[in-house]
């Protein structure tokens, strides 16, 4: 079976590729020959990750998944939500020339807008929307847990330094990338996909 990752980010490939195992042919965007981006412009991840998975099964006639993550904070209505990856950019206009400069613009306004907040209750959530043979199958991973007032820890990406789980003392970015795959998100979304996916092998 081959099937495409929508996607060209490499933690992420490596990531899923590890839990499918060796019985599947997994392909990013790039060894499909989609250099394009996607657009992602609806107003929930689910849309979003459909989207992205339509576009390949629509363009290149291959099964496709693709996957989209939001950090929503109680206290804030949801925010950032499905704008996550680019709150900062939405507030000042600006565009970030890195990843580690966006990600640091986006941890900075979280903790300006929850200053003196009592309720610092947030969750990770991961949808991953899979079209295979025309059928388009939903799977979610969920870790509800607290945004800290500053950064802690220097791994991971994204919100990961303001982000403990719940049932721990460590941030997301204090954290292992073994550890952080126990109890993530994506890993929670991933793994439902890849039980999946090992059924249809047989």
């Amino acid at each position: 079976m081959k099937i495409v990752f929508a996607s060209n980010n490499k933690n992420k490939f490596r990531e899923i590729k590890e839990l499918i195992g060796s019985g599947l042919e997994l392909l990013n965007l790039n060894d499909i020959g989609c250099y394009e981006e996607i657009p992602e412009p609806f107003s929930t991840i689910e849309e979003n990750a459909l989207a992205k998975a339509r576009y390949v099964y629509k363009n290149y006639g291959l099964d496709s998944f693709a996957d989209d993550t939001a950090l929503e904070a109680e206290s804030l209505g949801g925010r950032p939500g499905v704008y996550s990856a680019r709150y900062a950019s939405l507030f000042s206009g600006k565009e970030f020339s890195s990843a580690e400069n966006r990600n640091e613009a986006n941890i900075i306004k979280l903790l300006e807008e929850l200053q003196g907040a009592a309720n610092r209750r947030a969750r990770f959530r991961t949808v991953i929307y899979l079209i295979l043979r025309g059928r388009e199958i939903m799977f979610e991973g969920i870790v509800n847990g607290t945004i800290t007032e500053e950064k802690r820890g220097h791994k991971g990406f994204g919100y990961d330094p303001v982000f403990i789980p719940d049932g721990y003392n460590k941030t997301f970015a204090q954290m292992s990338l073994a550890e952080k795959n126990i109890i993530s998100h994506r890993a929670k979304a991933f793994n439902k996909l890849a039980q999946y996916l090992r059924k249809q092998e047989h």
